[in-house]
């Protein structure tokens, strides 16, 4: 029987956010950031190359390490390889595009753009050198940040790029904070920032030569900066460029402002023209059907991926958060519709992911795969590691699960085939402080994720708390309850098995569990019987 695939599609201990899947022959193979599990900044790993057959996306391999940090020039004064891509040049090799950068993105939008080189997609790869100008010094036009590679017909086109709203205010010019605070980030002078026509910042864009280094034509905005009264200006573009080519149409994949989202542009040309057309996908669902960000189903944050014709079907690619941090981002995906008229309907976030369809009810899962992880209030992370408590995936050592789950916590899992399923139970324990991962790294919170937490969301129907744990099993996000998973006696500090019977429900159905108690409890497996 093939093998089933689900979100996060890579092993549960991998991390490869900021994914850029490309198909080169018969395999599609996925370029990202390589973040530590349960580590303290982005990006510590060096950067590790997955595949798989274009015929059966659940079969992912690691191709192993295929970069070092270790081989760029900047390295240990930058130490970390931030979201990179990959294109075949014009000479049938492989070059891969990325910039460095220090702890939580420090340094990192002052970098020029790192190039490396191999024979194989997989690598490995070899520092080849810097992208530059045509008199060869290093190309610092804008903010060289998070670059993107096109190979469209011959032209090799790069996009790159990091906006902040500081420009858009009346004062800018005259407001030394705002000034200062680009000067710090960038490093650059007030004379430098000041002498752009437009803004250093917004996405960009340029064509290279065939070396795959020299800029052949000038870098400059593939959407404008100032986009106030445009189509952009609800989901203005932040970091993530990633420019794609679908028919004779382009589209400008992007994470917005929002932070939770990757939305797209269409133009009829490459290097501008572009107008809005919608949101792919959020990490949080906000947005689909409608969906408020008070109510996302997740802890939100960081976003960064792409879109990809995979065996003649179409994917996004994106990652979700977990260890209650914004650095150990897992890959997911989805498949997505491009309509006749070019438009993309926002998807929602499944654990079914590349499936195909619904998850076979049968056998055990592990909890982690739940892409609905919620107690109402969820922070949105900004470079931060929280400290307060709200339900996540971690792990402790190869032990993955569900932690502090408490009263009122929803775990969901979409989409399941419960056709002959009689039992579900779940592997849980009672959480305490012998079992709850400890962080032995530094703990930061930045300002913004700070601000996500001073408002009180609900989206639940909590309980009364009860003194012996109960979790509701319910086959739609606020419906009635099917039947209650209650142990004979209260879970104690290992892992214990609990099922429970369920009246028929055959076909295919979102699978919820919503927890009661007044201690909270961890969950690792969910299991059906027939």
């Amino acid at each position: 029987m093939k093998k089933q695939a689900y979100n996060p599609f890579l092993p549960l201990g991998v991390c490869i956010p900021d994914g850029e899947p490309h198909v080169f022959g018969d395999r599609v193979y996925l370029y990202g950031s390589h973040d530590k599990e349960g580590g303290h900044t982005f990006c510590m790993l060096d950067y590790e190359v997955f595949s798989a057959p274009v015929d059966d996306l659940s079969d992912w391999r690691s191709e192993g390490i295929s970069y070092r940090a270790s081989q760029d020039p900047a390295y240990p004064r930058r130490k970390y390889m931030y979201a990179p891509d990959v294109v075949q040049g014009n000479d049938g090799r492989y070059y891969l595009y990325y910039c460095m950068s220090g702890d939580y993105g420090e340094g990192g939008y002052t970098e020029p753009i790192s190039v490396a080189v191999s024979d194989n997609p997989a690598g490995p790869y070899e520092y080849l050198g810097h992208v530059r100008n045509k008199d060869g010094s290093d190309m610092m036009r804008y903010v060289c940040f998070d670059p993107s590679v096109l190979n469209d017909g011959g032209v090799i086109r790069l996009c790159y790029g990091t906006q902040y709203d500081f420009e858009e205010r009346d004062d800018f010019a005259t407001n030394e904070v705002y000034v200062n605070i680009e000067m710090n980030m960038f490093g650059r002078t007030k004379e430098e920032i000041l002498s752009y026509p437009d803004s250093i910042m917004g996405p960009i864009t340029c064509t290279l030569e065939d070396d795959m280094l020299t800029v052949k034509e000038e870098p400059h905005h593939i959407i404008p900066y100032r986009v106030k009264g445009t189509s952009f200006e609800h989901h203005r573009f932040f970091e993530a460029s990633s420019l794609r080519k679908v028919g004779d149409k382009y589209y400008f994949v992007y994470s917005s402002m929002q932070n939770h989202e990757l939305c797209y542009a269409i133009s009829d040309r490459p290097d501008g023209g572009f107008t809005f057309g919608g949101t792919i996908v959020s990490n949080g669902d906000v947005g689909y059907m409608g969906r408020s960000e008070e109510n996302k189903t997740n802890m939100t944050g960081t976003t960064h991926g792409s879109i990809e014709c995979i065996g003649g079907e179409w994917y996004v690619f994106f990652h979700r958060l977990t260890h209650k941090s914004d650095y150990s981002r897992q890959a997911c995906a989805e498949k997505i519709v491009i309509k006749p008229d070019g438009s993309i309907d926002q998807v929602e976030y499944t654990s079914c992911g590349l499936n195909g369809g619904p998850l076979r009810g049968e056998g055990t899962y592990p909890a982690p795969i739940a892409c609905m992880l919620t107690n109402g209030n969820m922070p949105h992370g900004c470079n931060s590691i929280f400290k307060l408590s709200f339900p996540n995936v971690t792990n402790i050592g190869e032990e993955r699960f569900i932690a502090e789950i408490s009263e009122g916590t929803l775990i969901g899992y979409k989409y399941f085939d419960l056709t002959g399923v009689r039992e579900i139970g779940v592997v849980a324990r009672m959480e305490t402080e012998d079992n709850l991962p400890k962080f032995d790294c530094p703990v930061r919170m930045d300002e913004r994720s700070e601000e996500s937490l001073k408002s009180k969301r609900t989206i639940l129907k909590p309980g009364e708390p009860t003194k012996e744990p109960v979790i509701e099993i319910r086959l739609t996000e606020t419906g009635d309850a099917i039947a209650y998973i209650k142990p004979d006696e209260s879970l104690s500090d290992t892992w214990k098995e609990i099922s429970v019977s369920i009246p028929k429900a055959d076909g295919v159905h979102g699978l919820y569990f919503i927890y009661h108690g007044i201690h909270n409890i961890q969950i690792k497996d969910i299991i059906f019987k027939k």
